[in-house]
């Protein structure tokens, strides 16, 4: 297969789905990943499909290293190859921070953090020009919650966010030499399923107001954002933070 692989984390819908069909537009055969919405990931597969492209559907926590190992050795049979990762697969959950359990933060630090380092740690090994590789690049979707702290909220969220934009800084600079560039995407409010998943359905309508162009964003506005930064059009640009937050 001479079509170049994109591995999307986290794809049966929202931000992760909009970049999977745009990914396939544009040329690149796809792995999608999802959690439990099975029917949801393998619907997108098809469309990518009939785009003409090829999909992987594999489910998967992120979080957990044994379901990554996995994922990556069904990349190897299927692709034989892997130039993007795009590292979008989180979890959120709307609560003052005084009633976080402990466990809550295990698991969101799991998903959130700990699995896009391991996935990042996989997709290097395949791509690093130092291991035999072309060389790719990696689209960490961290979140503006980095930047205010998302008190009310989510700080919880918003904190493994910020080690998410540390780790684009720091893993650049790491892999300039093996040819993988490494940038994040820090989208504000988005219009997908996720505030609703957090708690709040509504918190959209709520939060638009503060927004100075008045409005949430769409999963398609993140998903060219992140198409632009895997493209050859940013050869450029590695260890940025790009905010898609509408001015916020």
């Amino acid at each position: 297969m001479s079509n170049p692989v994109m591995l999307i984390t986290g794809a049966s819908s929202g931000i992760g789905a909009a970049t999977a069909l745009l990914a396939a537009e544009r040329g690149y055969d796809l792995v999608i990943t999802y959690l439990t919405k099975r029917a949801q990931a393998e619907t997108i597969a098809q469309k990518i499909i009939a785009l003409g492209r090829n999909a992987l559907c594999v489910q998967a926590d992120v979080g957990i290293e044994s379901d990554v190992l996995n994922l990556f050795s069904q990349i190897d049979n299927t692709f034989g190859r892997l130039d993007v990762l795009v590292n979008n697969a989180a979890i959120l959950r709307q609560k003052l921070f005084r009633d976080t359990q402990v466990a809550e933060l295990e698991k969101l630090f799991a998903v959130n953090v700990i699995g896009s380092f391991i996935c990042a740690r996989e997709a290097i090994k395949r791509m690093s020009k130092l291991e035999g590789g072309n060389g790719g690049a990696i689209v960490n979707v961290s979140s503006i919650a980095a930047r205010f702290g998302s008190p009310l909220e989510y700080i919880d969220y918003a904190a493994s966010k910020g080690a998410i934009d540390t780790f684009t800084m720091g893993l650049a600079k790491e892999l300039v030499a093996e040819g993988i560039r490494v940038n994040c995407v820090r989208p504000g409010i988005i219009n997908t399923e996720l505030h609703a998943k957090g708690g709040e359905p509504g918190r959209i309508d709520r939060i638009a107001p503060t927004i100075p162009m008045q409005r949430a964003g769409e999963a398609d506005e993140v998903a060219n954002a992140i198409l632009w930064l895997a493209s050859d059009e940013a050869s450029y640009i590695t260890g940025s933070l790009l905010d898609v937050s509408g001015g916020r």
